[in-house]
């Protein structure tokens, strides 16, 4: 006779094995850190400095709403998840987290972040953070991921909103330079998705997610990556024009936009027409990858030009 019975193996199959790595995969690290890194120029183009103890927490603050995001994401997209190769390890489709525990510790996650920033910075600030949270996944997970090629251009937004958010907090208004910042995000986003796309349309063909690839076809998407990426070359500039940040920047901002431009082309002219499908996407792969670098390019000389007097006089005050 067993001595296990029927109800509490039911109860067994209800439990996840999760562990805290687990969960901390849910919050998917990886996004968290570059919305951490874009909020914290957000942070230091704010006219007001840096007060350290209030920056910190509302950074951590912005954190944590961006990893709720990704962990509700993930517990919505759980089926499709299942059904891709790159997403089929997740937590959820992997069972060791189960679907439940996931939404729990995203809503959770979603009411602290949004409280903390409010009672540390400001409630514009916390509002902005909820509606990012909520844009990012009512808006881009539940309705356009599934609905529209446009998917990625539209809920581009929440992903540009966390120097919005930053400059908020440190300032309780919505700055124009804050709204530049934005644009670059914004406009970032779809040729560096879509190069990711190119090479994983199968995956997204095989989950249902109308990918520009999938539904209007690769000629369309080189097309578009290369229309965006000349859109996108003037508008990294603009920091440096509208005065906001010095000549390095503007220097650095021209030549990665000119980079984004030529590897853009090259996705272009690259096609299955006129190469193997193998030679295709290691052109697409070497856009994406050069987009993180671009991206990370800007940011970085934004948050030294910004972090490096703030440190000075602090450190020699």
């Amino acid at each position: 006779m067993s001595l296990i019975s029927d109800q509490d193996t039911h109860l067994a199959g209800e439990l996840s094995l999760a562990e805290p790595k687990d969960f901390f995969a849910l919050l998917k690290p990886r996004v968290m850190s570059l919305v951490v890194f874009t909020a914290l120029a957000g942070f230091v183009i704010a006219p007001h400095g840096l007060h350290p103890v209030l920056t910190f927490v509302s950074l951590f603050a912005i954190a944590v709403g961006a990893g709720a995001s990704g962990a509700l994401n993930m517990w919505y997209d759980a089926d499709i998840d299942a059904l891709m190769t790159r997403t089929s390890t997740r937590p959820i489709p992997s069972g060791r987290i189960t679907a439940d525990e996931a939404f729990g510790f995203g809503l959770t996650l979603s009411a602290l972040s949004v409280g903390v920033l409010g009672l540390v910075s400001n409630w514009l600030a916390a509002g902005l953070l909820a509606f990012t949270i909520f844009f990012y996944v009512v808006i881009y997970t539940m309705w356009l991921k599934r609905w529209t090629p446009q998917n990625i251009v539209i809920g581009g937004a929440a992903g540009a909103f966390p120097p919005i958010v930053a400059y908020a907090a440190a300032t309780g208004t919505i700055g124009v330079e804050s709204l530049i910042l934005f644009a670059i995000i914004f406009i970032w986003t779809p040729p560096h998705f879509w190069a990711l796309a190119l090479v994983k349309s199968a995956d997204y063909g095989r989950a249902g997610v109308p990918m520009m690839p999938n539904v209007k076809g690769g000629a369309r998407t080189r097309l578009e990556i290369l229309l965006y990426s000349l859109l996108l070359a003037p508008v990294g500039v603009l920091p440096f024009i509208m005065g906001f940040e010095s000549p390095i920047y503007g220097l650095v901002s021209a030549l990665m936009g000119l980079g984004m431009v030529v590897f853009a082309l090259r996705v272009f002219i690259t096609t299955e027409a006129r190469a193997d499908k193998a030679r295709c996407d290691r052109v697409a792969m070497q856009l994406f990858a050069f987009s993180i670098l671009y991206l990370f390019s800007l940011f970085a000389v934004i948050v030294a030009e910004g972090m490096v007097p703030w440190l000075m006089a602090h450190i020699f005050a």
